[in-house]
């Protein structure tokens, strides 16, 4: 077996590992970065890039007020404080600065993103990469940490940590692309190797609504990190929290929720609607789900469609030509199938709502939003896990946690691999919580590794 030794290792190249270990760069700390895949990606690089942060410099630019209590009070309210409030606080007090350090220290290009508001965010606060991809994002980190003096190596899939006799973590043994085995010593792991949405066993144990669900996420999220966490007495927190999203149906290409937001809507199979649809994407997934055959179509028009112009996956959705259009309510239904008397009583209540003359019969506030107008546009969509929230315990400075409350030695997590802010289950996802417990628990888990 193959030795070496680094003060602080990172398993996981995603935007948390990236972030920790240009955390510790700036520390002053060596750190190496064990890598899965060949190329890294992770669930980062699934996303549209739309990392929260708040009262930055890109929202003072655009005449937005905000700060991190008002970010705190929508966090809190959409996961019916049913979160760490600590954690919380700390999280999104950071969250400005997170996305100040990215942006100018690193070379991180951002812009805000203030053209659409998702549900339950008072504010403006999504920074995105300018073309709106993840991949972008993960190109500027994975080029930030090349000149940090990070050294990544891929093809590098950890066995397990290893621990001395009073529980601190010492190293890790890994293997890389040949099957040779190597050991490398540290005083500080940074676990950011995902949660646990690639596994179906654990799905099916953890949150059963979803066991049929496609998966939207990133392969090699396997739960790994919970795993060796609970096996060195980390506790597990949320495990039943996720985010959930919708697919368009084949192609299992994501549809941007900007379609709802403007004013778009579901049904199902038999042209009627289901539910609120903008309590949020993540729980409407699960209503989605529990729609016989587990499709659903988002209904929208032209107008709703200009957000979604502007963001790439929207493209390829429609590149792969499963988004039906039709002049008249019942040439809709004719393309889509649905029963033309169902869906055209279905646009008339809504219409009803959007205009103020009938209350919305699943309490949704459709005012300011225009009518829509033909021609009518839809796609099927399937409901999707794209990724976890719950993981392993931590605390404000990302030291992973035991089951009495107390540090585990030289461990760390972010990312999916730690505990989220999302409460128990799906409906406590408040849009961009994913990126944003990566990137800043992932800047708190390199501080605070570089000092072990």
């Amino acid at each position: 077996m193959e030795a070496g030794t680094h003060p602080v290792v990172v398993v996981g190249a995603g935007a948390a590992g990236l972030t920790a270990a240009l955390a510790a760069r700036d520390a002053g700390a060596p750190v190496v970065v064990l890598e899965r895949d060949a190329v890294p990606a992770g669930n980062t690089a699934l996303t549209l890039g739309m990392l929260p942060g708040a009262g930055t410099r890109f929202q003072r630019a655009a005449g937005i007020e905000d700060d991190a209590e008002l970010f705190l009070a929508d966090i809190l309210a959409k996961a019916k404080g049913r979160t760490d409030a600590d954690l919380a606080r700390a999280i999104t007090r950071a969250s400005g600065p997170a996305v100040e350090w990215l942006a100018d220290r690193h070379g991180v290009a951002f812009e805000l993103l203030d053209d659409i508001l998702y549900p339950g965010h008072s504010r403006h606060r999504y920074h995105v990469p300018p073309d709106r991809t993840g991949t972008a994002f993960m190109a500027d980190l994975l080029a930030a940490a090349s000149r940090a003096g990070v050294q990544l190596i891929t093809n590098a899939v950890v066995e397990a940590p290893e621990t001395d006799a009073a529980g601190r973590v010492t190293g890790v043994v890994w293997r890389d692309e040949a099957g040779r085995r190597h050991h490398t010593a540290c005083r500080a792991l940074v676990l950011a190797s995902g949660g646990y949405g690639a596994d179906p066993e654990a799905v099916a144990r953890y949150i059963p609504e979803m066991a049929g669900a496609v998966h939207g996420g990133h392969h090699g999220s396997r739960g790994d990190a919970l795993v060796w966490g609970e096996r060195l007495g980390a506790a597990l927190v949320d495990p039943g929290s996720y985010q959930g999203h919708c697919v368009a149906d084949g192609p299992n290409l994501p549809v941007t929720w900007a379609l709802i937001i403007r004013g778009g809507f579901q049904v199902g199979s038999d042209g009627r609607r289901f539910s609120n649809e903008m309590s949020g994407y993540s729980e409407q997934a699960h209503a989605v789900a529990a729609q016989p055959g587990g499709v659903a179509w988002t209904i929208y028009d032209r107008r709703c469609e200009e957000p979604a112009l502007t963001f790439r996956d929207y493209h390829r959705v429609l590149e792969s030509g499963v988004v039906m259009t039709g002049d008249t309510v019942d040439d809709l239904a004719r393309a889509c199938g649905l029963p033309a008397g169902a869906l055209a009583e279905t646009l008339a209540g809504v219409q009803a709502a959007t205009g103020g003359r009938a209350p919305d019969r699943f309490g949704r506030v459709f005012s300011g939003t225009p009518p829509l107008q033909p021609p009518f546009r839809a796609v099927r969509v399937r409901a999707a896990l794209f990724h976890t929230q719950g993981g392993l315990a931590i605390d404000t400075r990302a030291r992973v946690l035991d089951r009495a409350g107390r540090p585990l030695p030289g461990l760390f997590a972010a990312g999916g691999a730690a505990r989220g802010l999302s409460g128990p289950a799906a409906w406590g996802y408040l849009g961009g919580n994913g990126l944003l417990t990566a990137v800043v628990p992932g800047r708190f888990a390199g501080t605070a590794a570089a000092a072990c």
